[in-house]
């Protein structure tokens, strides 16, 4: 089996290498990739939006299937290229990704099939957004509608805050905005629950609890996330059951409605406020750390998960899973997520010994003459799985010191909820 990767970061590089596992799997593409998926797989030089060129190096080098990571290329319509042109892909076709590519389609979706969320508003001009806002209880969330790299959030504690949010976002911060999406502050916990869909079936695919902000104690900017662990503390058989019912099939069976199916990864970002679900943003893919997090605790050969799923035969397939405590801390670039340096050595990497069930995905990185440099902001994830998060924490941050990559930085705290609880 011949399989290509689209992307570039720490979600692809733990994919690649779990594909790899299998026997099945001959060789493995990345488009473009970066320095860690080169020590394992082949890179090829083509961007993630160049359509045309990944089409012919597939005819030609006879691929069986994509895997599409970031979602950007997915929110552009690279499945319903694809499927033009009788190519197997595993990833949502256009309109099933605007869940991800428009909160406002999302928040819409909830509110025709009464799924939970938190109350909100949508505005088209700043006027409108700041009245409402002028009559609003604090803190409060404004939201850009478009992909924001996970930086499209502000949590806002006043009036002040908040109107600068609504002008950042309509003065391009994030690309052109028509709209605001202004919501209700809902106080809880977060939580990422992931199920995989051939279109027609879906299943579980483990949950886990991200952390976006830059600094320890859930402090600082937004990012595109620090470390994760998994599974999530918050989960119970209880609460699984109200977030399939309430939330997952509910949105299955309204893109249902509007013709398009499912395949791939559904990631629900979750608030839960007294142990009920309350639906904050999907991702129409794994999430990263998150699935750098999960998939080395995946027992079952992901490639045959794919392959079932571009084929419309998941129910086929029984999925199984380790039981260790899996833990991710990312390094970053200092300055990061604002101004930082890229194309800075990183040393020390190929003297790391991994042990088993140690990991090290790589990020933003790229090779240079056989050498491996920094190339954005988040750089390296370190993975652990043991029989306790603590244990996981510890030894994942041996292995950055290990590194000891003084242009870097990472947040030690990650877990702490679930290690200090």
């Amino acid at each position: 089996m011949i399989i290509g990767i689209i992307g570039s970061g720490g979600r692809e590089h733990a994919i690649c290498a779990k594909l790899l596992e299998s026997k099945k799997v001959d060789k493995v593409y990345c488009f473009p990739g970066n320095a860690g998926t080169n020590l394992i797989a082949t890179n090829i030089e083509i961007k993630v939006d160049e359509f045309e060129k990944i089409k012919e190096f597939v005819i030609n080098n006879k691929i069986d299937f994509l895997v599409v990571g970031p979602e950007k290329p997915l929110v552009d319509g690279i499945v319903n290229y694809f499927q033009k042109n009788n190519i197997k892909v595993f990833g949502p076709e256009k309109v099933a990704s605007q869940l991800e590519g428009s909160k406002i389609f999302t928040k819409k979706l909830c509110k025709k099939y009464n799924i939970p969320t938190a109350k909100f508003g949508i505005f088209e001009k700043i006027k409108e957004a700041n009245l409402f806002l002028k009559n609003s209880k604090f803190p409060i969330v404004v939201k850009a509608d478009s992909l924001a790299a996970g930086k499209g959030v502000y949590i806002c504690e006043d009036i002040k805050e908040s109107i600068k949010a609504v002008e950042e976002i309509f003065n391009g911060k994030f690309g052109i905005a028509k709209n605001v999406l202004i919501e209700e502050f809902l106080s809880g916990e977060e939580m990422s629950y992931f199920i995989i869909s051939d279109g027609k079936n879906y299943k579980k695919f483990q949950t886990a609890q991200d952390h976006k902000r830059v600094l320890e104690g859930d402090k600082g900017k937004n990012t595109g996330g620090m470390g994760a662990y998994s599974p999530s503390r918050l989960i119970n058989e209880d609460l699984d059951k109200k977030i399939i019912k309430k939330i997952i099939e509910p949105t299955i069976n309204g893109l249902k409605e509007m013709n398009t199916k499912f395949i791939g990864f559904l990631y629900a970002g979750l608030m839960i406020v007294d142990n009920e679900p309350y639906l904050i943003e999907y991702n129409v893919r794994m999430g990263d750390p998150e699935c750098q997090t999960i998939l080395p605790k995946l027992k079952t050969n992901l490639a045959d998960i794919f392959f079932a799923c571009c084929e419309g035969k998941l129910n086929s397939i029984n999925i199984e899973w380790h039981d260790e405590k899996s833990l991710c801390i990312v390094l970053c670039s200092k300055g990061y997520p604002e101004k930082y340096k890229n194309n800075l050595p990183l040393n020390n990497l190929n003297k790391i010994n991994l042990k088993n069930n140690e990991f090290i995905f790589h990020a933003g990185t790229k090779s240079i003459k056989n050498e491996i440099y920094s190339n954005g902001g988040r750089v390296l994830n370190f993975v652990v799985l043991s029989n306790s998060f603590k244990n996981s924490r510890d030894k994942t941050i041996q292995l950055i010191k290990k590194l000891n990559w003084y242009n870097g930085y990472y947040r030690g705290d990650i877990g702490y909820k679930v290690i200090n609880s």
